[in-house]
């Protein structure tokens, strides 16, 4: 399946890209999320038409998630957590907990910008998260979980 992509992807291509893709990925991924279009003559035409209009929203997106990189490198985050004796968590913390602490914290994040390569957190300590704020824009964020008990003192 040939589609004409409508914004940047990571590992994809960039705006007004003509690309292969298989065709679940186009069809269940690319095409009802506006990141593409199908490859036709008519949609070529269009896309050529609103090109710079694209151009931009992408621009003021990706300045945005820099905006927000500055913001998010200063944060530091402590999230209480019940936790055994060993320091081993009941429980873990995943992507929608650390996402709701950032946007606590002042700096919206939704779930699907955070990555756990590991998997969820289930242990006590500090832990460094990866946000994927655009395709061109990552941040780092400081995560230090303590025992709910020592999270009073």
């Amino acid at each position: 399946m040939e589609v004409i992509l409508m914004e940047k992807i990571a590992n994809l291509g960039n705006i007004g890209d003509r690309v292969k893709v298989k065709p679940g990925y186009g069809r269940n991924f690319l095409l009802p999320q506006g990141k593409a279009t199908l490859a036709t003559a008519a949609n070529i035409a269009l896309f050529e038409a609103r090109r710079a209009e694209l151009e931009q929203k992408q621009a003021a997106e990706l300045a945005g998630a820099r905006e927000r990189v500055v913001r998010i490198e200063q944060l530091r985050l402590r999230l209480p957590a019940k936790a055994g004796s060993e320091g081993k968590l009941f429980g873990s913390l995943g992507t929608v907990d650390i996402a709701e602490a950032c946007t606590a914290a002042g700096v919206p994040v939704a779930r699907s910008e955070v990555r756990l390569p590991g998997g969820p957190i289930r242990m006590l300590g500090e832990h460094h998260v990866e946000l994927h704020l655009h395709a061109d824009v990552t941040a780092s964020v400081t995560i230090e979980v303590v025992a709910e008990d020592a999270a009073a003192t």
